[in-house]
């Protein structure tokens, strides 16, 4: 893959709860665990993503904050986490009023992009970008989408899974018509399932006949290690790789890269 075009993934749901910083946490350090080089992009300004890989809110002289009013480049932000190949460019609280400050630019939407593509003139050569967006709709989550190759949808199998999702389908439909043409949905992914839940299955089948192969292979199972491993700053897969999130998280990563390969070979 060429250094200078990492393929860039958006974790995105504007619903909040759905396990969109554990899978950008988990599949990253997954990625990296398989041999690619993986840069987390923490966006939103609750910096949990960055919280969760180790990275000590002292230590975050430089933030996406910087990245986003362009004092500073993504490679300069980027921090090594515990995870060999695996980097964060972590957030701060300043990225709360980000929106503020670039809303009179007329490359707004773009800055994230801007920076993305700057990537490749950096020491180290990232495989994959995965960007971990605020559940909300805003500039943040426009930039995001702006700047992405494809998004994956977390899904919790609960209630309003579905509208959550078409939500979103509705959003990425609109960034595909004015921002970014070539945006595709790489992958919905259902995160806390219980197969003890009834409704959990009904949901697995309705998202199912609603996405149709969209919808990836591998589901994340409710596992409280899953939960634990945020608290201890580390990823599921260093905290516990044996129990069953850790195991799903590999294979969803397994799988994200067949479809890569599927997508460069069509």
């Amino acid at each position: 893959m060429s250094v200078q075009s990492p393929r860039v993934l958006v974790v995105a749901n504007q619903k909040g709860g759905v396990g969109k910083t554990t899978t950008a946490i988990n599949l990253g350090t997954a990625l990296a665990a398989i041999g690619e080089r993986v840069l987390i992009v923490d966006l939103d300004p609750q910096g949990n993503a960055s919280t969760g890989l180790g990275i000590d809110r002292k230590s975050r002289k430089l933030s996406t904050y910087d990245v986003m009013i362009g004092e500073a480049e993504l490679s300069s932000v980027a921090q090594e986490t515990a995870v060999p190949n695996l980097y964060v460019a972590p957030s701060t609280l300043d990225l709360l009023g980000v929106e503020l400050e670039i809303a009179s630019h007329k490359d707004r939407a773009f800055k994230l992009r801007t920076a993305v593509r700057k990537l490749g003139a950096g020491s180290i050569p990232f495989s994959y970008v995965l960007v971990d967006c605020p559940p909300s709709l805003n500039l943040l989550t426009i930039n995001a989408l702006a700047s992405a190759d494809s998004v994956v949808v977390p899904l919790q199998c609960e209630f309003f899974a579905l509208e959550g999702l078409s939500q979103l389908l509705s959003t990425v439909d609109q960034v595909k018509r004015s921002l970014n043409p070539t945006l595709t949905i790489h992958g919905v992914v259902l995160t806390m399932f219980d197969p003890r839940n009834n409704l959990a299955t009904q949901v697995v089948a309705d998202v199912r006949t609603f996405m149709g192969d969209k919808v990836y292979d591998t589901i994340i199972p409710r596992n409280v290690r899953v939960s634990e491993a945020p608290s201890h700053g580390k990823p599921v897969l260093l905290y516990d790789l044996k129990c069953p999130g850790s195991q799903a998280y590999l294979r969803l990563a397994s799988e994200l890269i067949q479809r890569e390969r599927t997508l460069r070979a069509a």
